[in-house]
């Protein structure tokens, strides 16, 4: 266990829910900039956004680009109009899906290829992920509807994702709630214009400062309505599953990037 793991109360959810959401969204997010991901959309014949927006769209089914939009949040509709909609031109939606669900899956087994007790960490993260609503959470719904990999190592990865999405579905609901606009909630966030920039959001920006209180607050929210989910863990698990996340990141940074 590390000394992370043991200075954190467990049992405190204004300490686990974030400790946990922090491991989960570096790790669940690392694979979506890969070269694995870059691969996908190279193998087929998407450019630019494409292969990001068709693939992690792809599990909302063959709709609109607004549909799209409104589960991905913090993204411009235009943007996403042109990468899903070009994307779509090339690739159908049931093709991708699956295909991009192995892309996410090749990286946890590259990168997490040392992990001790990778069925551990897929059992505790099913537990999880099996009593969520999913109601107002679009891509977790999605994500969440993909079949699972036999192997330890892929389901595990899987399902970090799963749950990834499930927080930032969350995220986005308690962003809006506070007051903020996406650009807004982008701008006062990491990264802020140059994540901006990043989203396809246009400059000049305003500036963020207004905003970091009300980010601060809408932070502060995601926490609070994510920390139920990790109510059907005891002590236990919750410590075993905060151990797991902690060597999993730590053998993500230690491995080279295939």
């Amino acid at each position: 266990m590390t000394d992370t793991a043991v200075e954190i109360d467990v049992d405190d959810a204004a300490a686990f829910t974030p400790a946990v959401s922090g491991l989960i969204g570096s790790l669940g997010g690392g694979w979506m900039i890969s070269s694995q991901a870059k691969a996908f959309t190279i193998e087929h014949g998407l450019r630019g956004r494409q292969g990001y927006v068709l693939g992690r769209g792809s599990v909302l089914g063959d709709v609109d680009a607004d549909v799209v939009t409104s589960a991905f949040g913090f993204w411009p509709a235009d943007v996403i109009r042109e990468a899903w909609d070009g994307g779509r031109a090339v690739l159908d939606v049931a093709t991708a899906r699956p295909a991009y669900a192995e892309t996410c899956r090749s990286w946890g087994r590259a990168r997490l290829a040392g992990l001790a007790d990778p069925g551990r960490l897929a059992e505790l993260l099913s537990w999880v992920v099996d009593g969520l609503d999913v109601a107002g959470l679009p891509l977790f719904a999605g994500w969440r509807a993909v079949p699972l990999p036999a192997d330890d190592l892929g389901r595990a990865y899987q399902l970090l994702q799963v749950m990834r999405e499930y927080r930032g579905g969350v995220h986005l609901v308690a962003s809006l709630a506070s007051g903020l606009t996406p650009l807004q909630a982008v701008l006062a966030g990491p990264g802020g214009e140059g994540n901006a920039a990043f989203f396809g959001w246009e400059p000049p920006f305003e500036a963020a400062y207004p905003y970091s209180g009300t980010r601060t607050d809408a932070e502060t929210l995601t926490d609070r309505l994510v920390s139920p989910a990790y109510d059907i863990l005891g002590h236990d698990e919750r410590t075993h599953l905060l151990t797991l996340l902690h060597s999993a990141a730590a053998q993500a940074n230690a491995t080279k990037p295939a």
